[in-house]
C-alpha cells in the first residue's frame, strides 16, 4: 500500500501548480517547466483522488453488506460494486506506483550509439552494418535525426565500428535497452555448404552529455596526435590531424580521425569521452542502489548477450524477457521495434515495483 500522505502530496502539488499557471505571474521558461509537470500530474490525478477515497467508499459498501435489513438485490449490487472497487483500486495503485518510480534524469537526453563488429570476422561486420541500418530506419520512422560521428568500414562492405548521435524526443529512454551483445545466426553469402554461422556485434547506447552536465579537468587529460590511418603515437607535427584523448584517472581512451581538422576530431572525441564518463558514474550509482536486487534488464552491460537474430527461423529473441517475435525481416526494417521495447520497459518497471513492495 502507498502511504496516503504521499498521494495527498501529489494532489496538493497539482493544486499549487494549477494556481501558479493561472496566476499569470510567471516567466516563460518557468511556465513551460511547470506546464509539463502539471500535464504529467494531470494523467494520474483522478486515480490519486480515487485512491484517497477508496477506504471510505469501501466502508460505505461494507455497511450495506453488514446490514441484515437490506434486501438481497441491494446486497448483490453492493457485492458487485465492492469487487469492482477493489479491482479499480489495484489498478490505480499500480499506476500511481509507476508514476512515483524514480525518474532517470538521462531519459530525456539524446543518445550516442556505438556499434562494433564482434566475433565472426567479416560476417560480424556485415551484421554491425545491418544493425546500424535498422537504427537509421527506426530513427526515420520516429522523425529522429542521426548524425555520424565516426565510421570504420570492413573489406566486405560492412562496418568494423560506427559511432553516431541520435537526436529527438526521449531518445535515451527508448534506446538504452539496446546496450549489449547482439548475436546473428545465418548462412553467409560465401558459405558453399549452406551451414549456419554465428557472429555478433556489440551495441553501446550512452546519453549525450553537454559540457554543463559534466566538467572534465584539462589536467586529467592526455592528448596525443598522430597521422590519420597510422598506428598512432605522440607527434609534434602540426599536419597530423588524428587525435587520441585519454582520461588519466579512469584510463578511458577515445580516438578520432574522420575529420581533416585536428580541432574537429578533438571536439568529437571530447563528446564521446564526456558521455562515457557520465555513464560510468551513472553505472556506479546504479550498482550501489541495486546491490540487493537482480535485474534481468537495464544493466547496460556490453558483455551481456541480449538478443539473437535467427535468419533460418525468421525470428528475433530477446533473452532478457524471453520474448520471441517471428517477424525478423520486419524487425530489421524497424516495423515492430516498439513491440520489443514496450515489453522491455514493462519488465523494467515491474522489477522496480517489486523492490518497492
Amino acid at each position: 500500500m502507498i502511504p496516503l500522505k504521499t498521494i495527498e502530496e501529489l494532489i496538493n502539488k497539482h493544486r499549487l501548480l494549477e494556481n501558479d499557471l493561472s496566476s499569470g505571474n510567471i516567466d516563460k521558461k518557468l511556465f513551460a517547466e511547470k506546464s509539463k509537470e502539471y500535464s504529467d500530474l494531470n494523467e494520474i490525478i483522478k486515480d490519486a483522488k480515487k485512491y484517497i477515497s477508496y477506504e471510505n467508499d469501501k466502508l460505505e459498501l461494507q455497511k450495506i453488506l453488514d446490514d441484515k435489513g437490506v434486501d438481497k438485490e441491494l446486497i448483490k449490487m453492493a457485492e458487485i460494486e465492492l469487487n469492482n472497487l477493489k479491482s479499480e483500486n489495484k489498478e490505480n495503485e499500480k499506476k500511481l506506483r509507476l508514476f512515483l518510480l524514480p525518474k532517470d534524469e538521462a531519459d530525456k537526453k539524446n543518445a550516442i550509439i556505438e556499434i562494433r563488429a564482434g566475433t565472426g570476422g567479416l560476417e560480424a561486420s556485415l551484421f554491425a552494418s545491418d544493425l546500424f541500418k535498422m537504427y537509421e530506419k527506426i530513427s526515420n520512422k520516429k522523425k529522429w535525426t542521426v548524425e555520424l560521428i565516426s565510421i570504420s568500414k570492413s573489406e566486405a562492405g560492412g562496418l568494423k565500428e560506427v559511432i553516431a548521435t541520435i537526436k529527438g524526443s526521449n531518445i535515451y529512454s527508448t534506446l538504452k535497452y539496446e546496450s549489449g551483445v547482439h548475436r546473428v545466426q545465418r548462412v553467409p553469402d560465401t558459405e558453399t555448404q549452406g551451414r549456419v554461422h554465428t557472429s555478433a556485434a556489440t551495441v553501446a547506447v550512452l546519453p549525450e552529455v553537454e559540457e554543463v552536465d559534466l566538467k572534465i579537468n584539462e589536467t586529467d587529460l592526455r592528448i596525443d596526435v598522430f597521422r590519420a590511418g597510422g598506428p598512432g603515437g605522440q607527434s609534434v607535427n602540426t599536419t597530423d590531424s588524428a587525435v587520441r584523448i585519454t582520461h588519466i584517472p579512469t584510463g578511458i581512451s577515445v580516438s578520432q580521425q574522420d575529420e581533416k581538422s585536428q580541432h574537429k576530431n578533438k571536439s568529437k572525441g571530447m563528446k564521446i569521452l564526456r558521455s562515457r564518463l557520465y555513464e560510468l558514474e551513472r553505472s556506479r550509482i546504479e550498482k550501489e542502489r541495486s546491490k540487493d536486487r537482480k535485474s534481468k534488464i537495464g544493466t547496460g552491460d556490453r558483455s551481456e548477450r541480449i538478443r539473437t537474430y535467427n535468419f533460418p527461423q525468421g525470428r528475433v529473441t530477446d533473452h532478457r524477457i524471453n520474448l520471441t517475435l517471428h517477424k525478423l525481416e520486419e524487425f530489421l526494417e524497424g516495423e515492430n521495434f516498439d513491440e520489443m521495447i514496450e515489453a522491455l520497459i514493462l519488465q523494467a518497471q515491474e522489477e522496480t515495483l517489486s523492490t518497492m513492495n
